[in-house]
């Protein structure tokens, strides 16, 4: 147990969080606006693997880390526009062609991969680049704090700040507005002339731009390749970070902390010999058990609302 308090409480362990906490926070932004506008982005997991191996290849192709990680947001935008165009322009349902865009991504990008550099899983012959680490001065030198949020990956740092930028732009621009608008009631959006075809498909864009993001960093800055199936289910863990979140840019900040975490949790365990399935199965686990409770959360304010109007009826009646 000593052993255990050790490897936990420490500002390395911190740092970890903060690093771990990265690709799972992009991604839950990104279904946090597609949520907004009344939609869900299952296919975050499949946008994340596709933009992961985008950015290798065309930082390798380019020698620039700047070129991947543009050529990884574009692949994230053109896969959330795929999605949109399938959803609201041919009508199918966005649930199955999320997963109809999972399942091609799995075994898609394996066969891009081989396709593009002869490898079998994992990039090992393609040169990828990686995006840099940033020192910031003066907190740096100080102890602990310096070690924890000092010398992150760029990415980091922009995935807490999109946080405030996301915020600002859901609830103080009238493109938020609209979004916002769309999703909680489309035909009264419609009604005062904004086309919630075109609002939808921006949210859905701009989801695929963050969970490309998301997949840059899993490839240029977490690791320096791409392997299959390197997301690791975390496109899906980001759906019940949002859910927990309450939609908010706030909860969706702690709840991806708070998965990240466990994240982290799992990768230290693994260092004290404690077997290997069960240090795997923890932030699914912690998924699982963090959606059950939300569930239960949630359904008690509903009854407990529900009750108070039955109340309030019913003294209404008394009353007249």
């Amino acid at each position: 147990m000593n052993e255990f308090f050790k490897a936990v409480i420490n500002a390395e362990f911190g740092y970890s969080v903060l690093r771990v906490t990265t690709p799972i926070l992009f991604a839950t932004l990104g279904a946090l606006i597609s949520d907004k506008a009344g939609v869900m982005n299952i296919a975050l997991e499949g946008i994340m693997l596709v933009s992961a191996l985008a950015g290798v290849v065309f930082s390798a192709w380019t020698g620039s880390a700047g070129m991947g990680l543009l050529a990884a947001i574009a692949a994230g935008a053109l896969v959330g526009l795929a999605l949109a165009y399938c959803a609201l322009n041919l009508k199918t349902d966005i649930i199955l062609s999320g997963v109809a865009i999972n399942l091609m991504a799995s075994g898609g990008t394996v066969f891009l991969l081989y396709l593009v550099a002869g490898d079998k899983g994992i990039s090992s012959s393609l040169h990828s680049k990686i995006l840099p680490k940033l020192d910031i001065p003066g907190l740096s030198a100080i102890p602990g704090l310096g070690t924890i949020f000092s010398g992150q990956n760029v990415l980091t740092y922009v995935a807490f700040l999109s946080v405030i930028a996301i915020a600002i732009f859901l609830y103080r621009t009238p493109m938020g507005l609209r979004i916002r608008a769309v999703g909680e009631n489309p035909n009264a959006a419609d009604s005062v002339g904004i086309s919630v075809k075109r609002t939808r498909y921006l949210a859905i864009v701009l989801s695929g731009v963050l969970a490309g993001m998301g997949g840059a960093y899993m490839s240029m800055g977490y690791v320096s390749w791409f392997s299959k199936n390197m997301t690791a289910g975390r496109g899906f863990i980001a759906l019940a970070a949002e859910a927990m979140g309450g939609a908010t840019p706030l909860g969706s900040v702690l709840t991806s902390l708070l998965f990240g975490f466990f994240d982290a949790l799992s990768n230290t365990l693994q260092l004290l010999k404690i077997p290997s399935e069960f240090v795997n199965m923890i932030p699914y686990a912690a998924t699982v058990v963090g959606l059950v409770t939300y569930t239960i959360r949630k359904t008690s304010r509903e009854r407990a609302l529900l009750a108070r109007g039955v109340s309030a009826e019913a003294a209404k009646g008394k009353g007249a």
